[in-house]
């Protein structure tokens, strides 16, 4: 018997029935993937949702599949798929609306797939020394750059006299973004979790965890789904880290119908590709460099300059512009390095497909 896709596609008329979201809603399935395919299409190839990406290959799930397919490139977590049972690894990738992505760890330059089609980000880090104002600033410029709203999460409350005081500095990450970015203070292992993060966790969205390794995105995970779903560990007593646990990406469907992601923490965040996301974290430093008198100012001893104008002034503080510089400096070569590299393969493809056309044909 045919199944019924029909429940999937736009809805062409109002109502004010109350809708109870079907499987593929729960997984995140929305109008956005919904208007890129047609019935017939649905019919044939099923959605289907990566929920993990390992080594082996890509875990996904739909509303009648749950299977593995062959490892991918241009596919992450978060992704749907058309499912094409014939031939599994040309299953059709649809249309993001949302892409969380990095240069490689290392000395390479290829740029990593994080997540993909995400509407909120937890952006974790901890009351404790793992509190690192210039991460949150890389963190947050992700989720911009990648259409994403980000929220400031400071777990582990409880063990600081001072938790406002971490709120406060975590709220001076994003304050000239155009942007508010909400800043919410929390001991991840109560109720806390639930109650405070509520207002972003509603049925058929998806939501994400990043932050370095032990902050709490595992335990935060367990506390919103009410058991056990990811594996946590405690705190190193030498320098207030937690233990690395977390070991792949892994998206989670809760039972009040929405997908949680949980990624590991990671050791080096270098950001590419993401400009407009720097300089919506530091607006203030954009719109300030626009008034130097050079366009090409440096921010350093050029006369007329705006940016130093403003920090003699008290109003910008100097460590705030040599992070904004560096950031600038750590995208624009990274940027420069892939632009590089994918100008060397079209240019080799081209010199292939010259020899190929040259080649006398064997008779």
């Amino acid at each position: 018997m045919a199944r019924d896709y029909s429940r999937f596609m736009p809805s062409l008329t109002g109502g004010s029935r109350i809708h109870t979201p079907s499987g593929l809603e729960r997984l995140g399935w929305t109008s956005h993937f919904a208007q890129q395919v047609g019935i017939d299409d649905l019919a044939k190839t099923p959605p289907v949702r990566i929920t993990s990406v390992e080594r082996s290959g890509l875990r996904v799930e739909g509303e009648s599949v749950t299977t593995t397919l062959p490892p991918r490139a241009d596919a992450t977590v978060g992704d749907w798929l058309l499912y094409d049972a014939a031939r599994p690894g040309a299953s059709r990738l649809l249309t993001r609306k949302s892409l969380f992505r990095r240069r490689a760890a290392g000395t390479g330059r290829e740029v990593q797939l994080i997540a993909a089609n995400v509407d909120t980000v937890f952006v974790v880090t901890s009351c404790n020394r793992d509190f690192n104002v210039a991460r949150l600033e890389r963190y947050v410029a992700l989720a911009f750059e990648a259409g994403v709203e980000p929220v400031i999460v400071a777990t582990k409350a409880d063990l600081t006299d001072d938790p406002q005081g971490f709120a406060v500095a975590a709220a001076e990450v994003s304050a000239a973004a155009p942007v508010p970015v909400s800043v919410v203070v929390l001991d991840a292992l109560g109720d806390e979790p639930r109650e405070k993060l509520a207002p972003w966790c509603k049925a058929g969205r998806t939501i994400a965890f990043l932050g370095s390794s032990g902050v709490g995105k595992s335990t935060l995970v367990n506390a919103l789904s009410g058991r056990t779903t990811a594996a946590t560990g405690g705190i190193r007593e030498d320098d207030d880290r937690g233990r690395h646990t977390t070991t792949g990406r892994h998206l989670y469907v809760l039972p009040e119908g929405y997908a949680v992601l949980d990624t590991p923490g990671m050791r080096e965040l270098q950001l590419t590709d993401a400009a407009e996301g720097i300089a919506e974290v530091f607006a203030d430093l954009s719109d300030l460099s626009a008034r130097c008198r050079f366009s090409d100012c440096r921010h350093e001893d050029e006369p007329g300059c705006a940016v130093q104008a403003a920090i003699a002034a008290g109003e910008i503080d100097e460590a705030r512009l040599r992070r904004w510089q560096k950031l600038q400096r750590e995208e624009a070569f990274n940027s420069a390095s892939l632009a590089e590299r994918r100008e060397k393969e079209r240019a080799f493809g081209r010199m292939v497909r010259s020899i190929v056309k040259d080649k006398p044909a064997k008779r």
